[in-house]
């Protein structure tokens, strides 16, 4: 997938960002005191990736916690937001570079924003994707997104995982398709996922596909009608934003 559609992906390579994959708390979640281990609505907290074929964050993004409890995870990434995404060690966007050569060449981290309407991104505790809901100009429901990855990993400051190249895009008649079957092999090719991940993640779309054929949650719940608080401002995105503190005590 494209960094403009969901997560980038890649192989460690070139300069590497300040920091690493651990140090302190990536800023102080504002809004926090909900149940135990859970953060309450309005929270402010990071939804991050680590690299495939790598430990370091390559992708951070500051989100708005709409509802977090035993049973989903639902945050909000506002139009505008800065974030942290992939390129090339040229500056060349990961997309526009060829697929063959794609994951090998050399990447380093730039800071962006998020130049989309605004995405709501839905998890249940230990599945193996997410959900993210897009819209048009104007709050017209465009589409679902089943992007598959690994279960989402708690800490301090928000939410950590990797995302595994394949995805599905899920339409409001209720068709689906695959998306970014070729990267997905391509990713194999480049030994970035290995036969053993491959067949857990071709399992988990068809886990997915299982969800969708059958419009089990999150689909059936509506939250296509869904609009963010008005009161809440943009997340800022903080300097630490790839240091990471203990988890939280489950």
């Amino acid at each position: 997938m494209t960094e403009g559609g969901a997560a980038g992906h890649g192989r460690a390579g070139g300069p590497r960002h300040p920091g690493g994959a651990a140090g302190t708390a990536a800023g102080t979640p504002k809004g926090s005191g909900g149940p135990a281990g859970h953060w309450a609505p309005g929270t402010q907290v990071l939804w991050r990736y680590r690299e495939n074929g790598g430990a370091h964050i390559h992708i951070a993004r500051p989100v708005t916690v709409v509802r977090d409890d035993p049973e989903l995870l639902a945050v909000w990434m506002a139009p505008g937001t800065e974030c942290v995404k992939p390129v090339l060690a040229d500056g060349t966007p990961v997309h526009r570079e060829p697929l063959p050569t794609r994951y090998t060449k050399p990447r380093t981290v730039r800071h962006d924003h998020w130049s989309g309407t605004g995405v709501l991104k839905l998890a249940r505790p230990g599945d193996p994707w997410s959900v993210w809901l897009f819209w048009d100009t104007g709050w017209r429901f465009k589409n679902w997104y089943v992007n598959l990855e690994e279960p989402l990993a708690r800490w301090a400051g928000g939410v950590d995982s990797e995302d595994h190249f394949l995805d599905i895009s899920v339409h409001p008649d209720r068709s689906w398709h695959w998306r970014d079957e070729d990267e997905f092999v391509q990713a194999q090719r480049d030994g970035l996922v290995d036969a053993a991940l491959a067949a857990r993640v071709r399992q988990a779309g068809r886990d997915a596909v299982g969800v969708i054929a059958r419009w089990g949650a999150p689909f059936s719940d509506g939250w296509q009608h869904w609009r963010p608080d008005p009161a809440w401002t943009v997340p800022s995105l903080p300097p630490d934003w790839d240091h990471t503190p203990a988890h939280l005590p489950s």
